[in-house]
């Protein structure tokens, strides 16, 4: 028992070194750096100094959603992992310590306060680590977002800027529309809304719309003028507000449109055409002379001086059938010049010899989209001057070759693994011809998305998407059969006749590597 008492003896001995007494309170502690015990030691330290204990949440009540400071706008339920984050973000002064937890303490809802319990970990007085829990109070303060902003705003417009071409279809708005997406001069709009010749851009503030109208100006020939409306007025202070209109008008001229060059306006182009072709559409128009293959660029102001109108359009494009082709001429780039026979491919019994710049892309067997001029009755102004004129050589070839066609695998109706997005537009109520301007629609619509299959300079200039399984079941739904090309009825049984023989072997496909992902898509099916 003697040898046991010493043992612990020593023990309270050996226990009596390691304890030192605080150096503020005297209380026995175990030895630190600090010589303090945790009492004072949270008294002489606060390792949350430099973090808020209030702060401002801003939530829009239109759409549910908080503000992640600078100017993104999140969707968070209450006591939800994406409000704590959204939280956490407010706070200054977190990346000066370590979090080791946080969590949301219960308020009542409609309270407009949210309380967040945060405890933290920083290093204080010489190697101590010093542990501490707080709680922040987040006061929701409500407020608008840019978005339902617009939304509300569509009647107190400053400025708006009415886009007009007077042509019958909306292949250049589908163009164009694509460009104002890819390049988001959108973004500022307060509301966009079509109306029958083209659509209106509607904006809260003057200098957004003069942006756009340079934009505009900077991608498609066209001519603008201003007005301005007075709203109100202080006489006192000699101040007013004005509501201000920017009319455009885009060059009536579309892609792979016929036009007859007026006598003037082919001599100031180098003795284009008479007869050319629009190659493509920029900031000028770009023509084509397919019996030559000369290209002149026509400048907007110098149209504007000289305006033409389109001798024929897409919509009165025929489908013909290449028989023979021979190579007979220069060559220019992805064109060359050749001699084409070709017969409509409803009616084989008459031929036709037709000079064309398509000699690269076509052989026999082909079919080609062209105007049937042998069987057309013009009133043009600009042709009849060359048949009036006694000096004046011109005649009118039979048919104008435009570009390759393939019929046969049109007539599968795949659906495309691709798409294209939309402005989100307000259409005009019209109570007459509803169904009938549905269909020019989407005839439009398959023009367009033809045009950026076959054209690899085109699909460059715009944004596309990879499909979804309901896309393509959408897509389904609007057969190619909506789009005739210009094609009779009667040539069903022959080109049947001819698909069992050919594949089209060259039909432009859009590879995948093109396609971009549909992040709206991607964000709608995480939610």
């Amino acid at each position: 028992m003697a040898q046991a008492y010493a043992l612990d003896t020593s023990q309270e001995a050996h226990m009596a070194e390691h304890v030192i007494l605080c150096c503020v309170c005297g209380v026995a502690i175990p030895p630190n750096p600090a010589a303090m015990c945790g009492t004072c030691l949270r008294n002489e330290v606060d390792i949350t100094e430099g973090i808020p204990k209030s702060s401002t949440l801003h939530y829009c009540r239109d759409c549910d959603r908080y503000l992640q400071p600078p100017a993104i706008w999140v969707k968070a339920d209450l006591e939800s992992r994406e409000l704590l984050a959204v939280c956490l973000k407010r706070l200054r002064g977190l990346t000066k310590v370590r979090l080791v937890d946080a969590g949301f303490v219960w308020t009542e809802p409609h309270s407009r306060r949210v309380k967040v319990k945060l405890t933290i970990q920083k290093e204080a007085l010489a190697s101590t680590i010093l542990q501490q829990t707080f709680v922040v109070e987040f006061y929701v303060s409500h407020q608008q977002c840019e978005d339902c902003v617009r939304v509300a705003a569509k009647n107190t417009w400053r400025a708006v800027v009415q886009v007009r071409q007077k042509v019958p279809h909306k292949r250049t708005f589908l163009w164009l529309e694509q460009l104002i997406l890819k390049h988001g001069a959108h973004k500022d709009t307060v509301n966009i809304k079509e109306v029958k010749d083209g659509i209106d851009f509607y904006y809260g503030q003057r200098t957004h719309a003069i942006r756009m109208v340079d934009f505009l100006n900077a991608v498609v020939p066209l001519r603008s003028k201003t007005s301005e409306s007075i709203i109100s007025s202080d006489i006192h202070q000699s101040t007013a507000n004005f509501k201000y209109t920017y009319s455009v008008e885009l060059v009536p001229l579309c892609r792979d449109d016929l036009v007859c060059l007026p006598p003037k306006l082919s001599r100031q182009l180098g003795m284009l055409g008479p007869l050319v072709l629009v190659s493509r559409i920029s900031n000028s128009v770009q023509m084509l002379d397919p019996s030559t293959l000369k290209i002149a660029d026509l400048r907007t102001q110098q149209y504007w001086e000289n305006p033409v109108t389109p001798l024929a359009e897409a919509s009165d494009l025929v489908e013909w059938y290449v028989i023979d082709v021979q190579l007979d001429g220069p060559r220019s780039g992805k064109n060359a010049l050749a001699s084409v026979e070709v017969a409509r491919s409803n009616d084989f019994s008459k031929t036709y010899l037709a000079r064309t710049h398509l000699g690269n892309l076509l052989n026999p067997g082909d079919h080609a989209l062209g105007y049937d001029l042998n069987n057309a009755n013009f009133n043009h102004p600009a042709l009849s001057s060359y048949f009036e004129s006694r000096s004046s050589k011109f005649t009118l070839p039979d048919v104008i070759l435009v570009k390759k066609s393939f019929p046969h695998r049109r007539r599968r109706a795949r659906p495309r693994n691709w798409k294209v997005k939309h402005l989100g537009k307000e259409e005009e109520e019209e109570r007459s011809g509803r169904k009938d301007k549905a269909a020019d629609k989407d005839r439009d619509l398959e023009l367009f998305l033809r045009d950026l299959e076959e054209d690899e300079e085109l699909r460059g200039m715009v944004n596309l998407y990879k499909a979804s399984a309901q896309d393509r079941q959408a897509m389904t739904q609007h057969s190619d059969s909506m789009v005739d090309d210009g094609q009779d009825e009667g040539g069903d049984e022959n080109e049947d006749a001819m698909e069992e023989s050919e594949g089209e072997e060259d039909f432009p496909e859009i590879r995948m590597e093109e396609l971009l992902d549909d992040m709206e898509r991607l964000t709608v099916a995480d939610e």
